[in-house]
C-alpha cells in the first residue's frame, strides 16, 4: 500500500473497529503507515481511576526545529443499528463516488490526507527543514481524559515542543474550503436542585412544590441574554438541557426538581466569571419568584460538572495564512474563519503552541451511512501538501 493515497490509508482505518475505548488496530494501522516515512512512533497508555485505559500514539519525523504537529483522534463513535446501514460500517466500501464507514469524516478521514500529504512532501521535496509530529488520541469521542490532555503532558514531559498544530475535525459545514476553526467556545455544565416538601397535591398548604421554585430559576438562567457575542465569536447562549423530578404518580407533590444546563460562552467571559453570573442570575430569581406567594425563598444548589472546557482565540497570523493560502490555491475559496461549533480537543493543545482547525465536510458525522467523497480526501491532501509547504517556508522565514 502507497501511503501517498488517501483513499487506501482511509480504507486501512476504517477497518479497525476503535469504538471508544477500543484501539482497535486503528493506531497499530497507522503506526504501519509512518514508520516507512521515517517517523519515530511512540505508543503510551493513559489511566485513570474509574474511566477505561486508553491508547494513544506519538510519532516525530526530524529532530530540529520548527515543529509543526498534526493532531487528531482515531477512536470513534458506536455506529448505532448495523442493519440500517447501507454498506457495514467497518467495511470501507467504496459505493459510486463515495466512501462509507464509521469515521470517514469524524476524523479518520482528516488522518489519512495528512499521512498522504506527508509523503507527498517527502517524495518530491524530501523531508521538511524542522519536524512534523502527529498527535493522535484513542480517546476524544470519550469521555477525554486518557487522551490528548496526558499525551500533550507525557510528550512535553520528554521535552518536546511545538510551533504550530492543525487539527484534523471536520470543519467545514458544506464544501471543503468553507471554514477553517481558530478558536472555540468555553463550556461550563451544572445541575441545579430545588428542594420542597412531598405532599398529596389535594393539599398544597401542606407541602411546598419545587416545581414552582425550579421554573423561574431555569427561566432566569435564559433571559437575559449573557452578552451580545464579539467580533470573533457569537453570542453566548445557555440551554437547559433536562428537567427531573423523579415522581411517576400524578397526585404527589414531589420533595424536589432538577434541571441541567450547558452554557457555550465567549471571550467576554472566562469559566469562573460565567459560573459568578449563573449564580447571582440563581440567587435573584429564589428571592423574588412570582410562583411562590408568600414563601420563603426557594432553596436549591448547584452542582458544577469537571474539567469545564476554556475559550480561546488563536491570534498567530502566520498560521492562519498558511493554512487560509493553502485552502485558497487549491480549492478558490476564501474560508471563514470560525468560533462556532462544540469543543474539540484544540482546547488542550492551545496550552502549548498555537492551533487552528481543518478537515473534511462534517455534515454525516456520527451518523448512519457516515461517509465520504473520494474527491474531497484528494483536495484535502493536496490542501494539507500545500499548508505544510507554506507554514514551513512562513516559519523558517521568521
Amino acid at each position: 500500500m502507497s501511503v501517498s493515497d488517501p483513499v487506501a490509508n482511509l480504507q486501512a482505518l476504517i477497518r479497525c473497529p476503535s469504538v471508544t475505548p477500543a484501539e482497535g488496530g486503528a493506531l497499530s494501522a497507522l503506526e504501519a503507515m509512518l514508520t516507512p516515512l521515517g517517523f519515530v512512533v511512540e505508543r503510551m497508555v493513559a489511566s485513570e481511576p474509574g474511566t477505561p485505559d486508553i491508547e494513544n500514539l506519538y510519532g516525530r519525523l526530524g529532530t530540529e526545529g520548527p515543529h509543526l504537529m498534526f493532531a487528531g483522534h482515531t477512536d470513534v463513535v458506536p455506529t448505532g443499528d448495523e442493519a440500517s446501514w447501507t454498506h457495514p460500517p467497518f467495511a470501507a466500501a467504496i459505493d459510486g463516488d463515495m466512501l462509507y464507514g464509521r469515521g470517514a469524516v469524524d476524523m479518520k478521514g482528516g488522518i489519512a490526507c495528512f499521512v498522504a500529504a506527508v509523503a507527498r512532501h517527502i517524495e518530491k521535496h524530501g523531508p521538511p527543514k524542522g519536524s512534523i509530529s502527529f498527535l493522535i488520541t484513542g480517546d476524544e469521542e470519550g469521555p477525554a481524559v486518557n487522551g490528548t490532555e496526558k499525551l500533550l503532558k507525557w510528550a512535553a514531559d520528554k521535552g518536546e515542543r511545538w510551533d504550530a498544530c492543525l487539527v484534523g475535525e471536520p470543519t467545514n459545514p458544506d464544501q471543503l474550503g468553507d471554514m477553517i476553526k481558530i478558536g472555540r467556545r468555553g463550556s461550563v455544565s451544572g445541575r441545579v436542585t430545588v428542594h420542597g416538601i412531598q405532599g398529596h397535591a389535594a393539599y398544597p398548604h401542606l407541602a411546598d412544590n419545587p416545581v414552582r421554585g425550579l421554573l423561574p430559576l431555569a427561566q432566569a438562567l435564559m433571559d437575559p441574554p449573557f452578552d451580545g457575542g464579539t467580533p470573533e465569536f457569537p453570542a453566548s447562549n445557555l440551554e437547559v438541557t433536562s428537567v427531573d423530578v423523579g415522581n411517576l404518580a400524578t397526585n404527589v407533590i414531589p420533595a424536589k426538581a432538577t434541571f441541567t444546563f450547558n452554557i457555550r460562552f465567549n471571550d467576554t467571559w472566562t469559566a469562573d466569571s460565567v459560573k459568578a453570573e449563573i449564580l447571582r442570575r440563581l440567587e435573584m430569581a429564589a428571592a423574588s419568584s412570582p410562583l411562590r406567594p408568600n414563601r420563603e425563598p426557594v432553596r436549591f444548589e448547584v452542582v458544577w460538572a469537571e474539567r469545564p472546557s476554556h475559550v480561546f482565540l488563536t491570534r498567530n497570523n502566520g498560521l492562519i495564512a498558511s493554512l487560509s493560502g493553502a485552502v485558497e490555491s487549491v480549492t478558490g475559496k476564501t474560508p471563514a474563519l470560525s468560533t462556532t461549533g462544540g469543543t474539540s480537543d484544540a482546547r488542550f493543545i492551545k496550552d502549548y503552541c498555537p492551533v487552528v482547525e481543518f478537515g473534511l465536510v462534517g455534515q454525516t458525522m456520527h451518523m448512519i451511512d457516515e461517509r465520504v467523497a473520494l474527491a474531497d480526501l484528494e483536495t484535502l491532501t493536496q490542501i494539507y501538501g500545500t499548508f505544510i509547504s507554506r507554514w514551513f517556508d512562513n516559519a523558517l522565514l521568521s
